[in-house]
């Protein structure tokens, strides 16, 4: 027998929270493939959301995340929706750039269009607690940026050229995923934070929503939202210390929402 009333569409939705890094817990493309390739096999999906609440993390993961979405995207036909709630920065609003269109609320925070690289330096520490940096290295500078060390100008250089050309992939990115959107402003990839309605202003974003209420105007008051479980960390890995991992990404995932307010 075959229902005589069709059924109102269903929109997966994958969300995207927290810091972005190569180990877990963060958000990385090996602990999102499973969620992401489910999200995209529901046939007669119409779409696929995101919602996002980053302050970023790692380049190459951030990366890697907007390309299995836009290829899974192109291989199944379907639009993508991003939705920024509290911060969508740095690798955050990368992930974002995977969307078709990005949605915001009137108070998030999105952009930080940069990249940085740092640590500590403990040369005089060592000098003064009377303790001896012993190394021994094949390769000239092998041992650069080493934190017990004097930090030599050649390293800084070396640095800022690293700095700039993984800059210079993330704006290429934004360019491209947001082409024709944008209106360039001496700020907009120097690592500026922006809010809402300046974003909006940039093309940085397309438009103040949120995702039941866009979801709902564009598909009908009944659409129905599908939330894709993203993988946890297993009981035996907490057990054999992953629990201390968990806590220190946790606290370094807190420092870097700081950083905006949130």
């Amino acid at each position: 027998m075959v229902w005589p009333f069709p059924s109102p569409p269903l929109i997966p939705v994958v969300r995207l929270e927290g810091m972005i890094a190569a180990a877990r817990p963060g958000l990385n493309l090996a602990s999102l493939e499973p969620t992401l390739h489910r999200a995209f096999q529901f046939a007669k999906a119409p779409a696929v959301a995101l919602s996002i609440n980053s302050p970023g993390g790692s380049a190459v993961q951030s990366h890697l995340i907007v390309k299995r979405i836009r290829q899974l995207a192109a291989q199944k036909k379907k639009q993508v929706l991003a939705f920024v709630e509290d911060v969508g920065a740095s690798g955050g609003y990368m992930l974002a750039c995977a969307a078709d269109e990005i949605f915001v609320d009137p108070s998030s925070l999105v952009g930080s269009i940069g990249v940085i690289g740092g640590g500590f330096g403990f040369p005089e520490l060592m000098q003064k607690l009377g303790v001896e940096r012993r190394v021994h290295t094949a390769g000239a500078v092998k041992g650069r940026l080493d934190p017990f060390r004097p930090e030599s100008p050649d390293d800084v250089r070396r640095l800022d050229e690293i700095l700039k050309e993984v800059h210079a992939a993330f704006i290429a990115i934004v360019r491209e995923r947001r082409a024709g959107k944008l209106k360039e402003t001496p700020m907009l990839f120097e690592g500026e934070i922006f809010t809402a309605r300046e974003a909006i202003e940039v093309g940085l974003v397309d438009a103040l929503g949120d995702l039941n209420g866009v979801l709902a105007a564009r598909w009908g008051k009944d659409v129905r939202i599908r939330k894709m479980p993203v993988g946890r960390m297993s009981l035996l890995r907490r057990l054999m210390g992953g629990a201390g991992d968990a806590l220190l990404s946790r606290l370094e995932e807190r420092a870097a929402f700081a950083r905006y307010g949130v």
